[in-house]
């Protein structure tokens, strides 16, 4: 009971949310998670090259940064989704050990109780002179009395008999409330290592990224920028010459249209993992909350969106789906139609429209099928 209580008493955890992070997406997320040396240039050199040269002698080119970073910030978005199932996780098994933790008081204070009823049963006893109820049967003269007198003795064998009985299978509860409670708690700890493990991993991939992104002048910063824009042109262009969107000219549903108002209402907030509002958002946190919002609870990771919600071929696609991306479903977003989507890209932008076929995508699901 004392260490029920302390369960009960503990501090459980911070807001946020996580999985074990799946495989790295591509060949370019497998760079190193370790922040390189910020690139260095000469004087001069920040307004003579083109976009996608060469900072300098030796030096990465622009694109090359562009992919680094790139390839960094979808390792922290892996880790973001384990980060995200860890700490519903944890959420789920306090809840849990809570719960027993009181049906461990409920079951010491019904045992207490049981206990009281036996011992008032043998002072009765002791008041009757100690002899057993089948000897002072004997002594009684009148028949009717007799009678009477073993109609009680069986009632008092029986009422004896169930206390046993009821007093038994109250302490195999405790013992079976306790062992749970250890069991659940063991859990919950795991989920705080695992939480804390991910939590370092988002830290350090931003922190690499954004420390090879400060490593370069302003004005290779604004081109790096435009980098980015060109290559996710380059992609939405390629997907829509691809024939995906063919044919589509289909209707949300009603409880889509309520999800895509959501998270349309939404644009301009920042992204911040771990994240599901109302003044900020990861991935997964927009749309799971746009979906609640829609009166339909969808899981909170995207790699759980990915595993657990019904998928749709891209053929099929209608607005409110919900688009995941990369080879871990690490990213998600919201198809809106017209070939766009809704989204929280990543650390240091807002939740923004994109061009749906920007990035690489794992596949389509459907959470109000």
């Amino acid at each position: 009971v004392v260490c029920a209580l302390a369960v009960l008493a503990s501090p459980v955890m911070m807001n946020g949310a996580y999985a074990a992070p799946g495989p790295d997406p591509s060949p370019a997320s497998s760079a190193s998670a370790v922040a390189p040396p910020p690139v260095e240039l000469p004087p001069g050199a920040a307004s003579s090259p083109a976009p996608g040269s060469t900072t300098g002698p030796g030096k990465k080119s622009l694109e090359d940064i562009r992919k680094e970073i790139e390839a960094l910030y979808q390792k922290a978005a892996s880790a973001t989704d384990a980060y995200n199932l860890a700490e519903e996780e944890t959420k789920k098994q306090s809840a849990e050990v809570i719960e027993l933790a009181e049906d461990i008081v409920s079951g010491q204070l019904r045992i207490d109780e049981l206990k009281k009823r036996a011992g008032a049963a043998a002072r009765a006893q002791y008041r009757g002179g100690g002899l057993p109820p089948e000897a002072q049967l004997v002594l009684v003269d009148d028949p009717r009395l007799f009678l009477d007198a073993v109609g009680r003795i069986q009632q008092g064998q029986k009422a004896t008999h169930d206390l046993i009985a009821e007093l038994s299978r109250a302490q195999e509860d405790l013992k079976t409330y306790t062992a749970d409670a250890s069991t659940q708690w063991q859990r919950l700890e795991a989920g705080r290592v695992k939480k804390e493990k991910a939590k370092k991993e988002i830290t350090k991939q931003i922190a690499a990224a954004e420390k090879l992104e400060a490593g370069l002048e302003k004005e290779e910063r604004a081109r790096l920028a435009r980098l980015e824009s060109d290559a996710a042109l380059k992609a939405q262009t390629a997907w829509l010459g691809s024939g995906a969107l063919k044919d589509i000219n289909r209707s949300s549903s009603e409880r889509g249209k309520k999800a895509i108002a959501f998270a349309t209402e939404q644009i301009g907030k920042p992204y911040v993992w771990g994240a599901e509002g109302p003044s900020s958002y990861d991935c997964s946190g927009l749309t799971s909350q746009a979906w609640a919002a829609a009166g339909r609870p969808i899981p909170r990771t995207s790699q759980e969106q990915w595993r657990l919600l019904p998928r749709i071929d891209i053929k099929d696609m209608r607005p409110g789906d919900l688009i995941i991306y990369h080879q871990d479903a690490s990213h998600v977003g919201m198809y809106i139609g017209d070939g766009a989507i809704v989204h929280a890209p990543r650390p240091g932008r807002n939740v923004t429209l994109a061009g749906a076929g920007s990035m690489r995508i794992l596949g389509v699901v459907r959470p109000d099928k």
